[in-house]
């Protein structure tokens, strides 16, 4: 009886910290912007520091290159699915965004997982199915 309440309680503290990562505003940092082709081979690489912040309801992309100005968009989430089983390390979040800056906008597919500790970020633009840009993830973690 001990050992099965045992495992209970953990098992509802696991659930509870994979859920809470899902509740946060997080932010993912990334060095290199890589542009991918339809068949998603590499069309160019960019090196730029990206910081993208996001809950539920809001995304925000701060891209800074070399010696250029901060660009700056912003969006509303549309579509927000999380399940991750190790926060931040091991799980997935899918996200439907759209996202403007002042000359333009695009509506997003924004898939974020995470395998073995590592992450990957790939972004698909609705109107633009034959491009697609993958993130070097640097850093994914809570907003403090």
């Amino acid at each position: 009886m001990t050992k099965t309440l045992m495992a209970a309680i953990l098992l509802c503290a696991a659930s509870l910290s994979t859920k809470a990562q899902c509740d946060k505003k997080v932010v993912l940092t990334a060095s290199k912007t890589e542009h991918l082709k339809a068949d998603s081979s590499l069309d160019r690489s960019v090196d730029e520091k990206s910081v993208l912040e996001f809950d539920k309801t809001n995304f925000t992309v701060n891209i800074t290159s070399d010696g250029a100005e901060e660009h700056k968009m912003t969006g509303t989430v549309k579509s927000y699915t999380c399940d991750w089983k190790t926060p931040f390390k091991e799980g997935k979040t899918v996200l439907k965004v759209t996202l403007a800056d002042e000359h333009e906008s695009h509506d997003l597919t924004i898939t974020i997982a995470g395998k073995g500790g590592k992450i990957s970020f790939l972004a698909e633009a609705d109107d633009m199915p034959d491009k697609k840009l993958r993130l070097v993830v640097d850093s994914f973690e809570e907003k403090k």
